[in-house]
């Protein structure tokens, strides 16, 4: 397959086209048009390095995702790098673009994306594949990795996904399991060099996985299966997350692009601290992103007044997995409000854990967008929430709640869970009787209820967590928790409380690909094929297309979304990063034994 040499490509230009065959035609041009306050544009042809980053969603939602504009500014930054960005189109444009026979093409140059040199996914979830291989066909690039020559982009993937990525092996070239900001540098001079010594792709794949132990090539690799089993990896070899070590100083971009159109988060976003402290047993990030690391107050401070002066957003959000374990929080607030309050801009914290640390915080809480306080309590009983080392106690999560009260919120949003090992009904009814109690606590001030509103969603077990070798729980006992919610809220005449349910088809998908193996592929393909796309999208998310995927190549679905591993066996993802098997293994026998 990989035999002709990477020598320098002609990059067409399709702003014509576009301007004519296109944005006339679609619904919301501002998600083609690109031009943004501060967007970085190039000469495509004077760089020794042409990168397409892709998000496969639509620019409302790819805008939103701070990661992509991190690696657009990492990349950027090198001179002799072009990097632009490539998001899904949305059906109406895409439909125009097929009856066009217009190919993808990127925001900043208009360029065909087909001609880049590489074409780098971030794969945020497991029910993004199909826009994956939707993006590859727009652009006129065969999906299958198989099916490619030396005259097609290298494919990159990296985010979330990586450290559980076989399912998507057979499209992706290559994937960065772990962080990207130095991954990303090291990676593009390499392919610069390789490049101008017209190195063929095969030999550049080999050289990639020879040289970086966080840069997995699936093509090198194979399988051999016994059943529904794994026998053997053609290697032993386990690859590493890719780790920043110095996050003081990690880049982060001065001048954010602005959007002309309104996206799900348009705000300055710093991300304050990076892993968490908490290891909750269902959580797949708490267990892969790791170490614990922080930035200093004065480096967010002197990030947060750049931003500001770059963009004029009116909201700074501070991110990280639990923003109340940041050990200066206070003093991050104090400085934060300081400079903010008098230029009438606010301050987010999306991830403010409701326990005692808020309790601290009266005086810099109130000054926080009331907009709503989100708690994610999981479970309703600390018996489950002790099992799964969730470090929240009702005496706390009272507490917090009340001084959120008293500081001015009115409304909150929490998150729970069903489906964790050894929950009973009345577990779940008490998901709505807990509900309740926090939303009457709001009465001793205020004579009126908290308004609350209640996500549900269903438990997925993930791959590098203790919950891995578990299956999910059946379709029927999720509609069944569903509606015992109901009816508890009706019995107990709960109005105050709007519950809002994840889809359950939809849960039981991600948990058939979030664990499966690279057999999935056959399924994702043929799904995609038949009109699967969006799935993350009401409108769009249709069961019936996978159904008869997994039925076509004899896989049955729900089975795989259920299906248990034997502690002993070979896991289709513990060659991907993540924490050492033995560790997970004492997590999960810990979680067992209060089960």
């Amino acid at each position: 397959m990989y035999n002709v040499p990477m020598m320098k490509k002609q990059i067409k230009i399709l702003k014509d086209d576009v301007e004519t065959k296109l944005l006339d035609f679609v619904r919301m041009p501002g998600r083609y048009i690109g031009a943004e306050v501060n967007q970085v544009q190039k000469d495509l042809a004077a760089c020794d390095l042409t990168i397409a980053l892709c998000f496969p969603d639509i620019y409302e939602v790819a805008m939103s995702n701070s990661g992509i504009q991190i690696i657009y500014h990492v990349l950027n930054s090198m001179e002799n790098v072009a990097a632009e960005r490539v998001f899904s189109p949305w059906t109406d444009a895409e439909e125009v673009m097929r009856q066009k026979n217009l190919p993808l093409f990127s925001l900043e140059s208009k360029a065909n994306v087909a001609d880049f040199d590489v074409i780098a996914f971030s794969l945020g979830n497991e029910l993004c594949y199909t826009n994956v291989l939707n993006i590859l066909d727009l652009a006129g690039i065969p999906v299958r990795t198989a099916n490619r020559t030396d005259e097609h982009p290298l494919i990159i993937a990296g985010g979330a996904m990586s450290n559980g990525c076989e399912p998507i092996a057979p499209f992706i070239d290559v994937f960065i399991i772990g962080e990207g900001e130095e991954t990303s540098v090291e990676l593009a001079k390499l392919l610069i060099e390789l490049k101008k010594q017209n190195t063929p792709k095969a030999e550049v794949l080999k050289i990639i996985d020879k040289k970086f132990d966080w840069a997995y090539v699936p093509s090198l690799y194979s399988f051999e299966y016994d059943g529904d089993k794994i026998k053997s990896f053609s290697s032993g070899r386990k690859f590493k997350n890719a780790v920043v070590e110095d996050f003081e100083n990690a880049p982060v971009p001065e001048k954010p692009i602005v959007p002309y159109i309104d996206t799900i988060h348009e705000r300055i976003c710093i991300e304050i601290m990076r892993g968490c402290p908490g290891r909750c047993r269902f959580c797949q990030a708490s267990f892969t992103r790791r170490p614990l690391r922080f930035r200093s107050v004065e480096k967010i401070f002197e990030i947060a007044k750049k931003n500001y002066d770059a963009t004029g957003f009116d909201t700074v959000s501070l991110l990280s997995l639990s923003t109340a374990d940041y050990p200066e929080l206070e003093k991050l607030l104090e400085t934060m409000f300081g400079y903010f309050k008098q230029r009438q801009v606010g301050v987010s914290l999306p991830s403010l854990r409701v326990d005692q640390q808020l309790q601290l915080l009266p005086k810099f809480v109130s000054n926080v967008r009331k907009s709503g306080l989100t708690i994610a309590v999981e479970a309703a009983p600390e018996r489950i929430r002790k099992m799964m080392n969730k470090p929240l106690t009702n005496e706390n999560l009272f507490a917090g709640v009340d001084a959120a009260y008293r500081s001015g919120w009115s409304k909150l949003k929490l998150y729970f869970m069903a489906g964790f090992p050894g929950e009973t009904e009345d577990d779940i009814r008490q998901i709505v009787d807990l509900s309740l109690e926090l939303s009457n606590m709001r009465r001793k001030i205020a004579k009126r209820p908290g308004e609350l509103n209640v996500a549900i969603s269903w438990l997925v077990p993930k791959n590098h967590t203790p919950l891995g070798w578990l299956g999910q729980k059946p379709k029927e006992y999720f509609e069944n928790a569903k509606k015992i919610i109901l009816d508890r809220k009706r019995e107990l005449r709960a109005n105050a409380l709007q519950f809002k349910f994840h889809t359950i088809d939809r849960s039981v998908l991600e948990s058939a690909m979030g664990r499966g193996d690279r057999r999935l592929a056959d399924v994702i393909e043929t799904a995609w094929r038949n009109g699967a796309k969006f799935d993350l999208w009401d409108e769009c998310f249709d069961i019936k297309i996978w159904q008869d995927a997994f039925n076509k190549h004899n896989i049955d679905l729900d089975k795989c979304a259920q299906r248990t591993y034997a502690v002993d066996e070979i896991l289709p993802w513990q060659h991907l990063g993540g924490p050492a098997t033995d560790y997970l293994l004492s997590h999960y026998e810990d979680a067992m034994s209060l089960a």
